[in-house]
């Protein structure tokens, strides 16, 4: 009897990340009822046995891709070390990285949303999706809640779940139903509606300076 290893080669690597770059660009380009599995694999250039060998159904595949995508989504809209120390800055730079993610997977997120209607799994993706960065806004509100730079009496979970929910909202009208503004306006609009809300003492350095 053969028995197959378990851990995959190099060779089979490259094989399911073809297929899973093969079923995202299907699914954007044609959204996720009009792929076949026979599109995928003349993507990648396999067989439709190969792509049984790494996946076991199209929702298996779309369902990988989404959570690719929620990965490069939290990834590509951190705010790293070499972002400015002055919180309003910070805020602004957020806002601008979450809507630049927003613009290169939001095709595939409504894709999740649709399916989170008649699949929980979807749901608990979009979910995950959303805590990342809820949790992420809250431990920040936190921060400044100690420092003093912030209202004190701000529930910072909710706080971020309601501004989260603003941003998201206005990327999605901005982005997908064709809301005309330019990005450096969209941007310094959101910072200046998160930050007042939060009641941020603003710093000399701040763009809100004089408003």
């Amino acid at each position: 009897m053969i028995v197959r290893s378990s851990v995959p080669t190099s060779r089979g690597r490259r094989t399911r990340a073809a297929l899973l770059q093969a079923g995202r660009e299907a699914f954007e380009e044609h959204g996720y009822d009009a792929v076949r599995i026979d599109d995928v694999c003349g993507r990648a250039r396999v067989s439709h046995g190969t792509f049984y060998t790494y996946f076991g159904s199209k929702e298996a595949l779309f369902g990988e891709v989404a959570a690719a995508v929620v990965g490069e989504m939290f990834a590509a809209s951190v705010v790293g070390a070499a972002a400015p120390d002055d919180p309003y800055a910070r805020i602004e730079a957020a806002n601008r990285l979450y809507l630049r993610a927003w613009a290169a997977n939001s095709r595939l997120v409504r894709m999740v949303e649709q399916a989170a209607t008649s699949e929980e799994r979807f749901g608990r993706l979009l979910l995950e999706l959303r805590e990342v960065f809820v949790r992420r806004g809250a431990e920040g509100l936190k921060r400044l809640q100690e420092q003093g730079l912030a209202d004190p009496e701000l529930d910072p979970r909710l706080t971020a779940v309601m501004l989260g929910g603003m941003v998201e909202h206005f990327a999605h009208v901005w982005l997908d139903l064709g809301e005309r503004a330019d990005e450096q306006v969209a941007v310094d609009h959101l910072t200046r509606l998160w930050a007042r809300a939060i009641g941020l003492t603003v710093t000399s350095g701040s763009r809100e300076e004089g408003a």
